[in-house]
């Protein structure tokens, strides 16, 4: 924890009067304290425990950029020396995966951390729950970087009172989608739960559903559920324009999204009454070559991560991926929609 994160109390104590005669063999004594703090002196000032910022349950705006900045100055420091290995005092869940997979990518490249990872330091909007409980999350949604990239979605998540925010996830938000409607800092916003009824689709579900549409495309029995996002276009092509090098060499390929359900972040809209669901969705990539063929790495960051490692006819590529899902109401005629996603390939393997 910071100073700037931490409320000091510091008493002022009480004055002492000595009144008494001085002897000569004291007098020296007496002339030197009065030098250095004069006739009166004071008794030394205790600090009293300090609270902790993440102790305190009504976290404010002020509060919430005192946080970040924390957390930015932390991410600064590991882009500069190219180093993951302090991250996790500010950094969990899938964007300590993402982070330190793009800081080893930048290390054994020896460039800078991809611009995919700029978070930039204004705030746009804060939403600030009410709830007194725990796991607790913010939601910051930043402004445009300095070269115009789309704003970030960042989740600022905290596990319990006596621990530090942590920025648990952050995703870019997605071209032609509107974000749902939030009040204002925090007068009114409160956390869902993953398990929200009074949906479309509960959010778990949402996150568990469109896991199975990333991997069966149109085909998935959910695909109707869902607006045809941004990102979801992307990864089809991802995995479109692989396949055409899997079949040159007579080879095949295979994608298993898994869903990790038991983290998600969820917040409830004031005015549209849905919940923007913020999700982790990792996949194993397999991709197998015909007889007599190496299969290669896909990317050039899949490349830096699988390294001087022997290729064999197969590569597992892993890659985690980040959602943030509005879902509507019950009531409601509208679909399901991805509004922002971040997605970072962190490992990759020979078969």
């Amino acid at each position: 924890m910071t100073a700037n994160e931490t409320t000091m109390n510091r008493p002022t104590a009480g004055r002492r009067t000595m009144r008494r005669r001085l002897t000569c063999a004291t007098a020296a004594a007496l002339a030197l304290m009065t030098m250095l703090s004069g006739c009166e002196g004071k008794v030394p000032k205790t600090a009293a425990p300090t609270v902790k910022d993440s102790e305190i349950i009504d976290v404010t705006v002020s509060r919430e950029r005192q946080i970040r900045k924390n957390i930015l100055d932390v991410l600064k420091q590991a882009d500069e020396t190219k180093d993951a290995t302090g991250l996790a005092a500010r950094v969990s869940g899938p964007q300590l995966q993402i982070r330190t997979s793009q800081l080893n990518i930048a290390k054994a490249t020896n460039s800078d951390i991809s611009a995919r990872a700029t978070i930039p330091d204004k705030a746009e909007q804060v939403i600030i729950p009410t709830n007194n409980e725990w796991p607790r999350v913010i939601y910051t949604i930043t402004t445009t970087t300095e070269d115009q990239q789309a704003k970030r979605l960042l989740v600022l998540r905290q596990e319990s009172a006596r621990q530090n925010y942590k920025l648990w996830a952050m995703t870019r938000l997605l071209e032609d989608v509107s974000l749902p409607k939030f009040a204002v800092a925090d007068q009114g916003n409160t956390m869902g739960d993953a398990d929200d009824d009074n949906l479309v689709m509960t959010p778990r579900q949402a996150v568990e559903r469109y896991a199975d549409v990333l991997q069966n495309g149109d085909k998935s029995e959910y695909a109707s559920s869902f607006s045809n996002d941004q990102f979801r276009q992307s990864l089809a092509k991802q995995y479109s324009d692989v396949q055409v090098g899997v079949a040159r060499n007579n080879g095949t390929q295979q994608q298993a999204f898994t869903p990790v359900t038991d983290q998600i972040a969820v917040m409830r809209s004031t005015a549209d009454g849905g919940d923007l669901v913020v999700a982790q969705i990792n996949c194993d990539w397999t991709r197998t070559m015909g007889e007599g063929r190496e299969s290669r790495p896909a990317s050039d960051d899949e490349k830096v991560l699988f390294g001087s490692t022997k290729a064999t006819s197969s590569l597992v590529a892993t890659y985690v991926n980040v959602v943030a899902i509005y879902v509507p109401l019950a009531n409601s005629k509208e679909k399901a929609t991805v509004v922002a996603a971040d997605q970072q390939v962190v490992s990759v393997k020979a078969k």
